[in-house]
């Protein structure tokens, strides 16, 4: 029998609110939101992880300024800290060596990196998630109690695999906390009828800061952008009321 389930609980039981951003889509801004949302935490005096679980296509490395960072081994993993915020990922042992991976190999890595990982006292854990369906969000729901964030985009095709992304949690029991919709226009959307359709709440808009991306690597700059100050008024606001 695996006893590594038995050691994530202890790992987790001091974490007071796991948020899993996710989607479905990819390129929607999970990555972004999920780095920002964490400093927006941490700035406001909450303790704060961040947990990056998209193992192919990691990014919040990049976007936190984490590049070439090492875990300390205390009879575990101490997760490195940023502005505050304790960063864990697959890239913090892999560096930038791909690491293509499928099936069991996926569950396995998510297991071994939630079972080494010594979180300690938290406020908030927040887990970026990667697109589609598969084994990490089924992994995820089974092995975290996670309040899940599902963001869109003004997009039709974004909003479609949105509705799918919704379906699979509440057939697994996932708590969803709302409908975030990135890079809007402004105008009405399909992402609030969506919401209303499954009953959720419908957090907000953020809009296209084209500023962001030169702030890209710099946590304190992060904190200064239009796009976290419109996170912190939305997001940590419905957060903080959980």
């Amino acid at each position: 029998m695996d006893p590594r389930p038995g050691i994530i609980k202890e790992r987790l039981k001091s974490i007071k609110q796991t948020i899993a951003v996710s989607g479905g889509k990819g390129g929607i801004g999970k990555s972004v939101t999920s780095t920002v949302l964490s400093l927006v935490l941490a700035d406001a005096g909450y303790k704060t992880g961040l947990l990056d679980l998209d193992f192919c296509g990691a990014s919040t490395q990049t976007i936190l300024g984490a590049k070439n960072t090492f875990p300390k081994e205390e009879n575990g993993a101490v997760p490195i800290t940023i502005n505050g915020v304790k960063f864990m990922s697959i890239t913090c042992f892999t560096q930038e060596t791909a690491t293509p991976m499928r099936g069991t190999d996926i569950t396995n890595a998510i297991t071994e990196l939630l079972a080494i990982t010594l979180w300690g006292d938290l406020d908030f854990l927040v887990i970026d998630m990667p697109p589609g369906l598969g084994d990490t969000l089924l992994d995820t729901i089974n092995l975290m109690k996670s309040n899940f964030l599902v963001m869109t985009t003004p997009s039709k095709t974004t909003v479609e695999i949105a509705k799918k992304h919704i379906e699979v949690l509440r057939q697994s029991n996932a708590q969803i906390i709302g409908v975030l919709e990135n890079m809007s226009r402004g105008e009405p959307s399909a992402s609030r009828e969506l919401a209303e359709k499954f009953d959720i709440p419908f957090i907000g808009q953020i809009n296209f800061d084209p500023k962001l991306e030169d702030a890209v690597g710099n946590a304190e700059k992060l904190l200064e952008t239009r796009f976290a100050k419109e996170i912190k008024s939305r997001v940590a606001k419905t957060l903080k009321s959980l």
